[in-house]
């Protein structure tokens, strides 16, 4: 399902003609290079993969001068990046399949190295899906993690935010699958659905989604037409 790669800023708020005030989440996405094109007689199913922002690149070595500190491109995304007509190797790269959401004529749309995609392949009123990935948490109890009610607070009691019992001792003996207990919390996968396209600003690069999104401000999301 095509659609886009960017990046959340925030959350601000619109007013619509009416002075309905409505919620969004701003998501900045620059024009996205496709840098690979995959078809359905090689994978099984058509795709493209497309880059967006762009990674630093090491200076040619002169004897006698210091590198910089950080992370830089490697040789191989490099080469990758030149394929297609790029000249830095894009930051994040992400595929999207094409053919489990065919146009009204079921036609597959198609493109070739070098293709751009804008924010303006949206328009206001599109319902889209965004994938992101939440909020890392760490190791949290209970009480947060599985939103547990805790234990009393007086009469001599000190579990307050312990799980308690987690399991019978004569049977099963054990303690069962699955039983909600502390651990990692967030940082995982998410995808949020039915969400309507408010405002697209072409000139800036910027796409405004009714609700929330998940992940932290900064945080790599992917927008994607909703068939």
């Amino acid at each position: 399902m095509i659609g886009i790669i960017g990046k959340k800023l925030g959350m601000t708020q619109i007013f619509t003609e009416t002075g309905e005030q409505i919620p969004v989440t701003v998501v900045e996405a620059t024009p996205n290079a496709v840098t690979k094109v995959v078809t359905a007689d090689k994978a099984g199913f058509a795709s493209v993969e497309l880059g967006y922002g762009a990674q630093r690149t090491a200076r040619e070595s002169k004897k006698g001068e210091r590198t910089p500190k950080g992370a830089r491109a490697a040789t191989a995304e490099i080469g990758h990046a030149k394929k297609a007509g790029l000249e830095a190797a894009p930051a994040v790269l992400r595929s999207f399949r094409l053919d489990d959401a065919p146009g009204k004529d079921n036609t597959i749309p198609t493109f070739t190295l070098g293709d751009t995609l804008k924010v303006d392949m949206f328009a206001p009123g599109e319902i889209v899906k965004v994938t992101g990935t939440s909020k890392g948490r760490g190791f949290q109890g209970m009480v947060k993690r599985h939103k547990a009610g805790g234990g009393p607070n007086t009469h001599g009691n000190t579990k307050h935010r312990r799980p308690g019992s987690i399991g019978a001792g004569t049977d099963p003996s054990r303690v069962i699958k699955g039983k909600r207990m502390p651990g990692h919390y967030g940082h995982a996968r998410h995808t949020q659905i039915n969400l309507r396209v408010e405002k697209i600003d072409a000139e800036r690069n910027l796409i405004y989604l009714r609700g929330s999104v998940a992940g932290p401000k900064n945080g790599i999301v992917l927008v994607r037409k909703q068939g």
